[in-house]
């Protein structure tokens, strides 16, 4: 009797791990281990559930990895989006541009695995999982995009500057901080500041003429 009870309460913590369960676990191995290192049958390990139940949700391990790196970028679009629009209408483009910078670091560094996975696999996935995870990722883009070029139109921006370039070093520059950024050492909107300052300021001391 007992023996069958503790067994019903395995099947049932098993069963509780449930689709958002899987992709908690798998995002944060992907983090950890990158994608090679991580199967299917490591997964189900680490959520306590036989391999197969994993089929129940997931046709195949790529389809887990398009979730997540699907998931960690509409993390950082979010945070992103609701910090502009949370600005008063009025706001200076300066404090506008330093705000999205601000927004996609702390979603990065402080909010979950989802992030960290994206940024650090997205480079070792087959290309068929690139390609699904391409509408996600251009739509954050996009995003970067128009804010960059109406802070161009408004004058922020110099008007000989190239947005495609600018975006791309923007958030290369940002997502690689995931390499070395330590919380111990500084938080998160400390860094902001310091990459704000050196995007909109330079870095060389301009002497009066």
């Amino acid at each position: 009797m007992a023996q069958n009870t503790a067994s019903k309460v395995n099947e049932t913590s098993r069963s509780a791990v449930g689709r958002d369960g899987v992709l908690d676990i798998a995002a944060r191995l992907f983090r950890e281990q990158g994608y090679g290192s991580v199967s299917l049958r490591k997964i189900a390990e680490a959520a306590g559930i036989k391999a197969g139940s994993i089929y129940y949700h997931f046709g195949s391990k790529d389809e887990i990895v398009v979730a997540v790196l699907d998931a960690g970028i509409r993390v950082v679009h979010a945070s992103m989006r609701d910090a502009i629009t949370d600005l008063p209408a009025d706001t200076d483009g300066e404090t506008v541009l330093r705000a999205a910078i601000r927004a996609h670091l702390r979603a990065l560094l402080d909010v979950s695995d989802y992030t960290s996975a994206n940024v650090r696999i997205f480079g070792q996935v087959p290309q068929s999982v690139r390609d699904a995870n391409l509408p996600t990722r251009r739509a954050y883009e996009a995003e970067w995009d128009s804010l960059l070029s109406q802070l161009k139109k408004d004058g922020t921006l110099k008007q000989d500057v190239d947005i495609r370039r600018l975006r791309l070093m923007l958030i290369g520059t940002l997502n690689a901080t995931l390499d070395w950024f330590d919380p111990d050492r500084g938080s998160a909107d400390a860094l902001s500041r310091t990459y704000a300052d050196v995007f909109l300021n330079g870095i060389l001391q301009r002497q009066d003429t």
